[in-house]
């Protein structure tokens, strides 16, 4: 069961008791009622309900040893599997029906063609395949006769979130893995497990990455290329404070408990560097003190959720160990070269920025190139993010390598030998001041190449689009999927000398999604709040839509500083409720204000300061809505609501606190109210480290939202998990407390054991969502109870794709929905 805590009426009021502890407070109006027949209309323009209806989706396409690319191509609910060869030839990998026959009798599916969900596909030796089934790998013959699961990984043993618990090596004969605080290798053939580290301990053991929110529990190593080193550290969480939630159980609760070092900690997690030697068995403790658990670019030591250490890499011979070591605070990096034979440890560069230093945009992309004697670097020192190319010898520059207005993002790969490199930018085919007056949306990602003495930087994908890239490693090729927020997307094949165009993979048909009345958004541009800058958003308006009405404004957001409000400028049939959102009889936007990524560093450095935390955007959001009411008449600026989740729920109390005027209806989901009450990671990059601590000159006092919560005027919602452990809840509660206090309206869901994202409650809280903006925004009566598609069907249909079988155009024809309330019927 769900609490509800009080909802704000002007009207007769009566109760009902949800729990003993839970009142909801219900308002009775003489208003517009919206029907169980609204509710499933708005439901259809779900992600669940479009993104079935769209084919021949090129996603995900993978490269063979050999320069061929493995792709599936979706279409009406079957899926090709097609392979493409370097010179532009594309044939099918294998005939769907003759392969489902095959994996049935080798026990290794159920036979239906339509639902086979391959992947990992990879020539083998014999001249058969190997393919990746529902998370098995099965060894296939070239005919497609014979199809069997390959026992050597059926065993593989899985940790959190089904992933393999091993660290494969290079040559793929070995996994790292830990137990009781130890490295262990597993022999991927025969199984023998060999005991590499001795001396860990319960919270000081090797290899580990559960400081914090992230609780992997997979081995953070890099292998050496030949497989028989392996770089990793020692992580010391002894002196690290201790984090605890309870679950709501009706027996003992078992004390949920971790180590979770907060901003203003003295003392938090560190490591200690190592290089184990596989042959002899030896360690090696790297000369110099313990590190930060830092990375130059997330909240982590490991960015991919426990899928390998960055800022670390190992030369060819494996004699030496490139790493960057950041500062707690993120303002410094120093790229270092270890001797992993003797442990000594050799400063090379060192760079100082004064809000903090990253090294690129969710990707490291520094580069060690010993065989040279040289480093690829990243800086934004010049306001835009470049490539530069140094002595690895003297740390001293040689030359910059990339140039123009915009930053580059990600360096993808380097021609060490050709000396050539491969990077994605944003913004430099926007003019010469893609912050203020862009010819194009600098958004936009593309893909360029360029040679180390910073001549030759050539576009290699000049379609106005945004380029998701795939590079194959022998520098021929690159996969380019390519779209618009309005324009659906293209693949290709290209080459990587010129861009020129091999293959067409696929090209997406929305036929059948725009036959059901489906519209795309609305790109947006309008000024920030100084009114030079130029910010960007989308805009969704209902299917029904009238230029003459006046339409209540929801706005969506989150404020960064790693990302923004926004997301990916790539086509998607659908952006989270955002559409479903407007069907209910809304304008729905996003903004992303200053203070967030992909254009210059003057724009994301906007309020990255501990003062100035609690800015959030919220004034570009006003100066933007209002530019907007000024281009599209229709938006009601009497009525604007916001609504955010986690970054985006803190958001959404700044708005409601501190602009009570402008914000009538906010709702604030999982929010990191009080940034001293979250990881230290996080606040400590991109607001600093906290100055007196817990005294009225506390640098941090201004960013708390409990501060101002007497300032409410308008309707607010709070929601949070309860066993939340990215965001603690007490976050949340913080902002109850002084609500409380300061005798304020307004509505909480404390959803029962649910983490940061809602799990099997998202659905509930997509509907309370719809609920909150239609009473207290449009004025309106929700249907009573709406049930929306069970999460265990919207999970079926996520995984299974444009295998799922998803609405034809007739299901969304009013005459197809039941004016019925479904509320009470059970999940179907």
């Amino acid at each position: 069961m769900t609490p509800l805590l009080s909802a704000r009426s002007a009207h007769r009021r009566f109760f009902l008791f949800a729990a003993p502890f839970a009142v909801l407070t219900c308002t009775v109006h003489a208003q517009q009622t919206y029907t169980a027949a609204d509710y499933a209309r708005a439901e259809k323009m779900m992600g669940y309900s479009v993104n079935p209806l769209v084919d021949h989706t090129i996603s995900a396409p993978s490269y063979l040893p050999d320069g061929h690319v493995f792709f599936r191509d979706p279409s009406n609910g079957e899926v090709v599997y097609r392979i493409a060869s370097p010179n532009g030839t594309v044939t099918t990998a294998f005939d769907n029906a003759k392969l489902a026959a095959a994996l049935t009798a080798g026990g290794a599916s159920n036979g239906d063609t339509h639902r086979l969900q391959v992947s990992g596909y990879t020539p083998e030796p014999s001249g058969g395949f190997s393919i990746v089934v529902s998370g098995r790998k099965v060894l296939c013959d070239a005919a497609v006769t014979t199809c069997t699961p390959d026992t050597a990984t059926a065993s593989t043993p899985a940790g959190r979130g089904n992933r393999s618990l091993y660290d494969v090596s290079p040559d793929k004969t070995k996994g790292a893995f830990i137990r009781d605080w130890n490295l262990w290798i597993h022999d991927m053939k025969t199984g023998q497990e060999t005991q590499l580290t001795h001396d860990g301990v319960e919270n000081y053991g090797y290899a580990t990455d559960d400081a914090g929110w992230s609780h992997s529990d997979r081995a953070i190593v890099l292998w050496s290329p030949d497989s028989q080193k392996i770089a990793t550290f020692q992580q010391d969480m002894r002196k690290t404070g201790d984090m605890y939630l309870v679950p709501v159980t009706y027996r003992h609760p078992v004390l949920d408990h971790w180590k979770g070092p907060m901003l203003g900690d003295k003392d938090v997690t560190m490591i200690e560097r190592v290089v184990i030697d596989l042959p002899t068995g030896g360690m090696m403790r790297l000369k110099m003190p313990p590190d930060q658990h830092r990375s130059t670019i997330c909240d982590d030591v490991s960015c991919r959720g426990g899928s390998g250490w960055d800022d670390v890499q190992f030369s060819a011979d494996g004699r030496h160990l490139a790493f960057v070591s950041s500062s707690r605070d993120h303002k410094d990096a120093w790229l270092k070269v270890a001797d992993t034979t003797t442990g000594e440890v050799r400063d090379v560069y060192h760079e100082h920025v004064d809000s903090y230093f990253e090294s690129g945009t969710d990707k490291v992309n520094w580069k060690y190139l010993p065989a040279s004697n040289e480093f690829l670097w990243f800086s934004e020192r010049t306001n835009f993010g470049q490539m530069y190319l140094y002595d690895l010898n003297t740390g001293q520059l040689k030359n910059q390598i990339t140039h123009g207005d915009g930053p580059v993002t990600q360096l993808l790969h380097v021609d060490e030998k050709a000396r050539v490199v491969y990077f994605l930018a944003t913004g430099k085919e926007s003019g010469k001041d893609p912050d203020h007056s862009p010819t194009r949306d600098p958004y936009f990602t593309y893909y360029y190449r360029a040679s180390f003495d910073g001549k030759n930087q050539r576009l290699l994908t000049p379609e106005d689009a945004d380029h998701a890239i795939t590079p194959s490693s022998d520098d021929q090729t690159f996969v380019d999927i390519y779209s618009t927020p309005t324009t659906p997307k293209t693949a290709v094949l290209r080459s990587t000398a010129d861009g020129k165009v091999l293959a067409t993979l696929g090209k997406q048909d929305i036929s059948r999604l725009t036959a059901t009345g489906w519209t795309p958004l609305t790109p947006l541009k309008m000024k920030a709040r100084d009114g030079v800058t130029e910010l960007f958003g989308y805009m969704w308006k209902p299917a029904n839509f009238d230029a003459s009405k006046k339409y209540p404004v929801v706005d969506y957001v989150y404020p960064g500083p790693q990302t923004g409000s926004c997301g990916s400028r790539q086509f998607a049939a659908a952006h989270g409720d955002d559409q479903a959102l407007a069907e209910l009889g809304f304008i729905v936007v996003c903004i992303d204000g200053m203070g967030t990524p992909w254009r210059s560093k003057k724009f994301h450095d906007f309020y990255s300061h501990a003062e100035t935390m609690g800015d959030n955007t919220i004034p570009d959001q006003i100066a933007g809505l209002k530019d907007l009411a000024k281009q599209y008449p229709f938006l009601d600026l009497d009525r604007v609501g916001i609504w955010g989740h986690s970054g985006g729920g803190n958001a959404t109390t700044t708005a409601m606190f501190g602009f009570p005027d402008f914000f009538k209806v906010g709702i604030a989901e999982s929010g990191n109210h009080d940034n001293r009450d979250y990881e230290d990671d996080w606040d400590e990059k991109w607001g600093g480290l906290e100055v007196n601590n817990d005294t009225p000159q506390d640098n941090y006092q201004k960013q708390a939202a409990e501060n101002y919560a007497g300032n409410l005027k308008g309707h607010l919602l709070l929601a949070h998990g309860t066993m939340d452990d990215n965001v603690p809840p007490s976050n949340t509660l913080l902002v109850v407390d002084a609500l409380i206090k300061a005798n304020k309206d307004f509505d909480l869901i404390l959803i029962p054991n649910a983490h940061h994202g809602y799990g099997e409650a998202s659905q509930y809280m997509t509907r309370r969502r719809w609920d909150f903006f239609v009473h207290h925004l449009a004025g309106a009566t929700p249907p009573l109870n709406y049930q929306m598609r069970s999460p265990a069907e919207v999970a079926r249909i996520t995984a299974e794709g444009p295998s799922a079988g998803g609405p034809s155009a007739d299901d969304f024809s009013a005459d197809a929905i039941s004016v019925e309330n479904p509320g009470d019927a059970p999940n179907q």
